[in-house]
Formats: structure tokens, C-alpha cells, sequence
């Protein structure tokens, strides 16, 4: 029996199987040509990387780029309005490409036209500001704007130029849409006044689901109005997610209006798209500005303006991108010849977007519950009812859904790219997860915005996660991401599958689950979980601006840096251990992303520590560089010395280096970039320390340091001390200018994770590689774990704190900071102690703080923590309250 199970979880994944079941058979690849051979050849970018986003932005082939070059560095392309050479042969290409264009959805200039825009947004707007709405009057009803309510938001959005036209907007569902189909509806007087206009995708980029193109006929022709109301219907096929991967034929689906984007079907170029106007509709179209090459003439002095005749010219305001509509040509060359046509990009996606959605939908956990819920209205029977997109929620044996926030973070420890939210589409998550108006409004008011990482309130999913396939995925990306899915929520810490039914069958055991470290193949190469960083963006730390030195140089050599571990400091103190709340540990963390620097006592400024992340490395862009895009930060040390005033940098096979303390404010290159969307003024660290970095890490790095001037104001108010008007400033940290960790909740995760040394014996993480992964500056013990998640705010000495929040965990603690390598386990098993949401420690912020004279922490200060109920916990005498301020 158990061998038959083994078989039947071996199965799953058995794709000529799969294959074979389904008849006609299903195609995959491009005939002759090879895919792997395609993969290495075009997008060895991708090795390592299972890129499952297309739906989101497909990626160019290498070819493409090479070819556009080439092009562009062989010719000279004037701009298209001038009437040299060099703009005739920009201009004669333009019409050569809207020619293609064309030609690519099967209809020619006969019947439509073709406008370039930036975007399909730009498209969709276009169309709502010239569309010949009637509003609403005395001797009218005046004209209807429908939409489907699975659409994008740019859809959704022209009702607020409608609306400002007192013309009425109506959303329809798609139930009611299929309804009017098979059942038919109230007809319309085709060729009647006013006009309206239903708008529909061809595609959902929510779920995948393909519409009806006959709707499009249906509608006009006046037998399936999505209201009754007389008038002439137009209809808009949004098409930029429809089109990324198969063939549109508008010789045979006349829409009137069909708006695209170009990167959808090439990855590039971006910011550029068109709208496809039926050419018996364009003389109905208004213009409401008109912009540079639009007029045939005008007055500047009169209101005096003709527009050009031709609908493209009149409708495209501006020089618009020329080389980016050049770039189209090698698009469409390079896309015929890597694949021979939409046609087999269609038939190709479909078959690995069928096999997921058939190996996703049987997984089960031992007590049969369903390991995703899938949001669908097909059942992926074929491409003409489904795209290839595939949106779920993963649950847990309970039923209860995982946020998606947590599986994105797991995912890219897999280095897996999916797309996490409601995708833009918010009637389609709506209406596929049963969330209704008021529950959106409420979340709003819980602080869920579109596009956060808020995935669960109150229980309840705010959105889902998305995988898409495009034309260069292969068969070993969808298999990387199911067993990506079996790793982590079908096998236990120590790899070993757990028992697995596959849909409708009792309980039997999974095929054998290999080691997570290898579960995932990419060309076939190991997909190993990969590195990451603290919680939110790539910048994450704190900076502290330079606290008044006067006074500390009498106080410096009472500042010990220390070597010891964590586990060494707590002399006496047992390892979740309960007696008196004092602090064990202290860290600064001088460059963000860096080593910890260890100390028994450290002076504090108006930012947190001194010196706490107040520099960061960045790349050739100036962007900060973390360690979810660098481990190997990690395994740079720094040391500060107050006395000499300067920081050193240590690493392996590297000579130590210096940096000033303090900027040559006379030769400080001021320069500026950003920390969680915060712009922070910084100044170069130079060329020396440039070059230090750059040879370590390969690349170009530089190391930039806030200026002393510029203050980075909290974005909220933190304690209750605060005057108005007043905030807590902040250094290069993420959130706060603390964060504190409490060794009991070290010491309770600890029981939970487990390695094998050399000899297979399992032995639990070692407590100080294990403190270190969280980077906190205040490390606590003498408190029961996650105590700490009930303060209001804490005392430390004559200190206080308040604290501001957990600390929302990301995939950097997946890293051990001693080697850079990484270890996925320690994120799972976090999430699922914390019922899944992966908070761990605490931040602090002053309450209020007088600097007029230096000010200290130091290890062995007792902690006096007050809960958030205003009660005090733990009540000391005064005599037993440790002072820690020096004056």
C-alpha cells in the first residue's frame, strides 16, 4: 500500500504522463527548437531564478536587445517631426512598425488604426476623454459606461472622467454577463442614440479567465446589452494581459477600442502601448487638447485649431517614443523566430499553466484537507476558457489561509518570483474571495492600502498569490514551484515527507521529498533557498545622526567593544530562564546590513546608539544594497573606536580599512537616496573605501554615510511624552530606532529547530548564531518568552522607551550572519509558532530624551517593563533600579 501511495505521489509530478492522458496531446515547446537551448541562449540571466510573474511583465530575449543595438547604433533616427533625412527614415520606420502591428492581430489600416501611447492605461484614458458621451438631460437618458467588474483598476477608473460628464457608470458582473449569453437578453437598438460603452478583458489578470470574444459581436449587433437601455453599444476589449500569450484576430472580434501593452508580449520596451481604434469609430472620437504634432494648424491668438487628418497623428500628442516603436520591429522578428507564433506560445503556456493547476489542485495533507485554494472560473480544460495564470491561497491542515505575504517570502527563499496582492483588479478579488464592499472599506481603516504587505486581518484574506507562465518558462519551473509547495507545507523540519492524499482518496503517504536544499531544479541545477534581509524594502537599519561629543572623550575608555557571543555575555543568566529583566547584549550595527559590533556600554544620540546604521553600501545606481540582494554584507565587520574617531572595516582576505567618523564637511560630495521611500541626504565615503567594496564584492559599491545636517523625522509620532509638533528622529533604520529581542523567545524557538553535525548526530541551533540572525540592539533575559509582545513601554535604568510595534520579520533571518549561507528553516518555523505572521522582537523609540549631557546602555541595566494596559509588571525598589545615566 505504501509503495502503491509512492507511486501514485510520483505521478504528480510525471509530465509525459500527464501529457499523454490528454487528448489531443498536449504541446510543449516550440517543435525543433530546443527550450533549454532557447533558456541558455536567451535568458541565462535566469539560471537559478524560477521567474513565474509574466503576467506582471514578461523578460526580453538576449537577441531582441542585441538586434535593437545594433540597430540604433548603425542609424541615425531624427525626430519623426522634423523633415531631414535622418527624421524621414525615423518616420518611414514608425509607419512600417504601425504596419506590423497591423499585422500581428490579423486586420490591416483599412480597418484600423493604430495609436502609440505609453501604456494601456494611457490607451484606456484616451478613450474615456474622447468618446462622443451624451450626459444625462431633460429630453435624455444620456449615455451608459459599463464595465465588467473583473477588471484592471485603469478600467474601473475612466468612470471618474464619465462621472464628471454626468454620464452614469455601471459595473456588471460576469455572472450576469454568461447569464445574458446562454439565456439572452433585452435587445438594443443597434444603429440608436445615445452611445454607450461596455468594457470587458479578453483576459482576467486576476485568474486567467478568458471572456467570450463573441461577446464583442454580440453586443453590438444589439442582442446582448449588459443593460437595457436604448442606444448604440461600442464595446472596449482590454487585451494587454489576453495578448501577452496568444493570438487575437480582429478581422474575426471587431472591437471598436483595444488597448495593449507592449511589454506584456516582449519584456521590451517598457512605457509604450498602443490603442487599436476601428476605423469606422475614429470620426466619432472628440479631442479635448491638442499637443505638438497634432495640429495642422492653429492660432496662439485666437481660438483657431485644425487637427491633422490622420486619427494617429491627431491623437498622438507630442513626440512620442520613437526608438521604443522602433524597438517593436525586432520584438515581433525575434519573437517569430524564438517561437514560430502566438499560436504555439498560446498552446505552450496553457499546458504548463494545466499541469500546475492539476498537480496544485490534488495536493493534500494527511487529513485530506487541500493544501491551496485555487480562485478560478474554469477548470483549465482548455486555452479558450483559461489563460495561463493560476491564483490561490495556500492553507493549512486546518483550512486556515496562509498569508500571502508569508508564502512570498518563502517562495524567494526558493529564489521563486511570483506576484502577491489583488493584482489591480479588485473586483476580482472581491468577488473569488468574498470580500465585500464594507470589509474593503474596514480593512482600509485597519491601514491595508493596495499593494502592502497586509495579507490577513482578522483572520481574513486581503488578497491571494499569482503565478503566470510566459513563453520562455519551462517544465522545470512549474515543477521547481510544486515542489517548492510540497517542501514547505508537505515535509517536516527534518525533510521527510508527511503522509499525503491526493483529491478523493483516503489518507496515504507522499512520494519520497527530497532534501529542501536540492527540491527545486532549475535547468537542471540546485534551486537553493536564497538569501534575504530584515523586514520591508532592501534598506533596512538605523541610522544615527552624530550625537554633541563634548563630554564623551573622558568617558571613552569606559566603552569595552567585546568579542564574546551572546551565550558567553549571560554569565549566570540561563537561556529562557526567569529572574531579574536585564540586558544582556548590546549591538550596533554601523553600516546597514553589516556585522553587529558588540558592547558592554555605548553612548546614545537623538537617532538610537551612536553610530547605529549610519552608513550603507550602495550600488552603481546609488541603491542600498541589503543583504537579500548581498549576503556577503554580513560578513564585513566593523569596529568603531570613539578615541580616534574612526570606524574600521574588517574582512576575510581583505586589508582592514578606516573611515572617518565624521564627513571634511569642506570635501563631502553631498549626494541623496533612499530608506523605505524616505529620501535621506548622504555624503560619499570616497574613492579608497569605494574600491575596498568593490574588489570584495565583485562589483561597484560605494559606502555613503547620512549627513550630520539632515534629520529624518519618524513617520508617526512615537510616546506619549512628545510635545506637539515634535517627532522622533531617525537614522537609516527601517522602522525605529531600537529593536529589542527577548532571550526567552530566542531560547522557545530554538526547541523548535535542529541541524545534523558532521557525524548526523541532531543537535538545536546554537543560541548566539541563532540571537544573531534577528540583529536587535537590546537583547533581554529574566522575562517569559514573547512577554515582550504585551509592553507598552519599558525603563531601562532612568531610560524610557516606548515601543512602537513587533517587528515584521522578512527572509534575512534565513541567513546565518557568521558564513552568509542560508537555511530557509528558521523563517518556516517562525511562522508557524507565530500563527502566521512572522513577527519577532519589539521596536522601541524615546519617550523623550535630554542630551544636554552623554547618556549611556549598558549591559547588566535593569529593564523595567509597563504593560500595555498601563500596568506595571514587575515592581522594584528604588535601590534595585539600576541608573545608568552619566552626567
Amino acid at each position: 500500500m505504501a509503495g502503491e501511495a509512492a507511486q501514485r505521489g510520483a505521478e504528480l509530478l510525471d509530465f509525459e504522463r500527464f501529457r499523454d492522458s490528454s487528448s489531443p496531446r498536449l504541446a510543449y515547446g516550440y517543435g525543433q527548437r530546443s527550450l533549454r537551448e532557447l533558456r541558455e541562449r536567451e535568458f541565462s540571466r535566469l539560471a537559478g531564478t524560477v521567474y513565474l510573474d509574466h503576467a506582471g511583465a514578461t523578460l526580453f530575449p538576449q537577441s531582441q536587445l542585441t538586434s535593437f543595438t545594433n540597430d540604433v547604433l548603425k542609424n541615425v533616427y531624427g525626430n519623426p517631426h522634423s523633415q531631414n533625412i535622418n527624421s524621414k527614415l525615423t518616420h518611414d520606420t514608425m509607419e512600417q512598425v504601425r504596419y506590423r502591428v497591423l499585422v500581428h492581430f490579423h486586420t490591416s489600416p483599412d480597418d484600423y488604426t493604430v495609436i502609440f501611447t505609453s501604456g494601456s492605461t494611457a490607451a484606456l484614458k484616451l478613450v474615456a476623454e474622447a468618446f462622443p458621451w451624451v450626459p444625462q438631460g431633460p429630453e435624455s437618458s444620456g449615455s451608459q459606461f459599463c464595465y465588467l467588474t473583473d477588471s484592471h483598476t485603469s478600467v474601473v477608473g475612466m468612470r471618474e472622467i464619465t462621472t464628471a460628464r454626468n454620464v452614469t457608470s455601471i459595473p456588471v458582473r460576469p455572472e450576469d454577463m454568461w447569464s445574458a449569453e446562454t439565456q439572452g437578453a433585452a435587445t438594443c437598438d443597434p444603429d440608436g442614440q445615445p452611445p454607450h460603452l461596455f468594457c470587458y478583458p479578453a483576459q482576467s489578470n486576476f485568474s486567467g479567465t478568458r471572456y467570450p470574444l463573441c461577446w464583442i459581436e454580440g453586443i453590438k449587433s444589439g442582442w446582448m446589452c449588459p443593460v437595457n437601455a436604448p442606444g448604440k453599444w461600442f464595446v472596449l476589449l482590454d487585451a494587454a494581459s489576453y495578448v501577452s500569450t496568444s493570438p487575437l484576430d480582429l478581422s474575426v472580434h471587431q472591437a471598436d477600442f483595444v488597448p495593449i501593452s507592449f511589454y506584456k508580449i516582449f519584456g521590451f520596451p517598457t512605457g509604450l502601448g498602443a490603442l487599436l481604434v476601428n476605423n469606422r469609430v475614429a470620426p466619432l472620437l472628440r479631442k479635448t487638447y491638442f499637443g505638438g504634432g497634432t495640429a495642422a494648424a492653429y492660432l496662439a491668438g485666437e481660438d483657431f485649431y485644425v487637427p491633422r487628418q490622420s486619427v494617429a497623428e491627431r491623437f498622438e500628442d507630442g513626440t512620442i517614443s520613437f526608438l521604443g516603436v522602433i524597438a517593436l520591429k525586432h520584438g515581433f522578428d525575434t519573437l517569430k523566430r524564438l517561437t514560430g507564433g502566438m499560436e504555439n506560445i498560446k498552446q505552450h503556456t496553457f499546458t504548463l499553466a494545466q499541469y500546475t493547476y492539476s498537480a496544485l489542485s490534488s495536493l493534500r495533507y494527511p487529513n485530506g484537507a487541500p493544501v491551496v485554494r485555487i480562485y478560478s472560473d474554469s477548470e483549465f480544460s482548455s486555452p479558450e476558457v483559461q489563460g495561463p495564470i493560476i491564483n490561490f491561497n495556500v492553507l493549512d491542515d486546518q483550512g486556515n489561509i496562509i498569508g500571502y505575504s508569508q508564502v512570498d517570502k518563502m517562495a524567494s527563499l526558493y529564489n521563486i518570483q511570483v506576484r502577491t496582492g489583488c493584482f489591480c483588479n479588485t473586483g476580482a478579488c472581491q468577488r473569488l474571495l468574498g470580500i465585500s464592499n464594507e470589509m474593503v472599506k474596514k480593512n482600509l481603516q485597519a491601514g491595508h492600502v493596495c499593494g502592502d504587505n497586509i495579507d490577513l486581518i482578522d483572520g481574513q484574506p486581503t488578497g491571494s498569490v499569482r503565478i503566470s507562465f510566459g513563453y520562455m518558462s519551462m517544465l522545470e519551473d512549474a515543477q521547481a514551484f510544486l515542489r517548492f509547495i510540497i517542501a514547505t507545507r508537505l515535509c517536516s523540519s527534518d525533510g521527510q515527507p508527511l503522509p499525503q492524499t491526493l483529491a478523493g482518496e483516503a489518507p496515504a503517504p507522499l512520494a519520497e521529498c527530497k532534501d529542501l536544499s536540492t527540491l527545486a531544479v532549475v535547468d537542471g541545477d540546485s534551486l537553493s533557498p536564497q538569501e534575504d534581509t530584515s523586514a520591508d524594502s532592501g534598506v533596512s537599519d538605523n541610522f544615527s545622526t552624530t550625537m554633541n561629543a563634548v563630554g564623551l572623550c573622558s568617558s571613552v575608555c569606559e566603552v569595552n567593544r567585546s568579542q564574546q557571543t551572546p551565550s558567553e555575555k549571560a554569565e549566570g543568566v540561563l537561556d529562557g530562564g526567569l529572574g531579574p529583566h536585564v540586558v544582556t547584549n548590546l549591538c550596533l550595527y554601523p553600516v546597514k546590513s553589516c556585522a553587529a559590533f558588540e558592547v558592554t556600554r555605548w553612548p546614545i544620540g537623538n537617532q538610537g546608539l551612536l553610530y547605529d546604521r549610519s552608513w550603507m553600501v550602495v550600488n552603481h545606481n546609488g541603491i542600498c544594497l541589503s543583504q537579500k540582494q548581498e549576503p556577503r554584507l554580513c560578513l564585513i565587520q566593523p569596529f568603531i573606536d570613539l578615541q580616534q574617531r574612526i570606524m574600521v572595516l574588517k574582512a576575510k582576505g581583505m586589508e582592514p580599512i578606516e573611515v572617518p567618523l565624521e564627513e571634511n564637511s569642506e570635501r563631502a560630495q553631498i549626494c541623496q537616496s533612499k530608506v523605505c521611500a524616505d529620501r535621506v541626504n548622504t555624503y560619499d565615503c570616497g574613492e579608497k573605501i569605494s574600491r575596498w567594496l568593490s574588489k570584495f564584492f565583485g562589483r561597484q559599491c560605494r559606502l555613503i554615510k547620512q549627513s550630520s545636517n539632515f534629520q529624518r523625522n519618524a513617520k508617526k509620532k512615537h510616546g506619549k511624552d512628545q510635545s506637539p509638533g515634535t517627532s522622533a528622529t531617525l537614522s537609516l533604520v527601517n522602522e525605529a530606532q531600537y529593536l529589542l529581542l527577548n532571550r526567552s523567545s530566542v531560547s522557545e524557538l530554538q526547541q523548535q529547530l535542529h541541524f545534523s553535525d558532521e557525524n548526523g548526530k541532531e543537535k538545536l541551533f546554537p543560541m548566539s548564531e541563532l540571537i544573531s540572525r534577528f540583529r536587535a540592539n537590546i537583547i533581554i533575559s529574566g522575562t517569559r518568552a514573547f512577554e515582550e509582545d504585551k509592553w507598552d513601554e519599558i525603563s531601562i535604568g532612568s531610560l524610557r522607551f516606548q515601543v512602537s510595534g513587533p517587528c515584521h520579520r522578512c527572509q534575512m533571518i534565513c541567513i546565518d550572519q557568521q558564513t552568509g549561507q542560508r537555511n530557509q528553516e528558521v523563517f518556516q518555523k517562525l511562522s508557524e509558532s507565530r500563527k502566521r505572521k512572522v513577527t519577532f522582537g519589539v521596536y522601541l523609540m524615546h519617550t523623550s530624551l535630554d542630551l544636554s549631557s552623554p547618556c549611556f546602555l549598558s549591559v547588566g541595566s535593569q529593564v523595567l517593563p509597563v504593560l500595555k494596559e498601563n500596568v506595571e509588571c514587575h515592581h522594584l525598589s528604588a535601590s534595585d533600579k539600576h541608573q545608568d545615566i552619566i552626567s
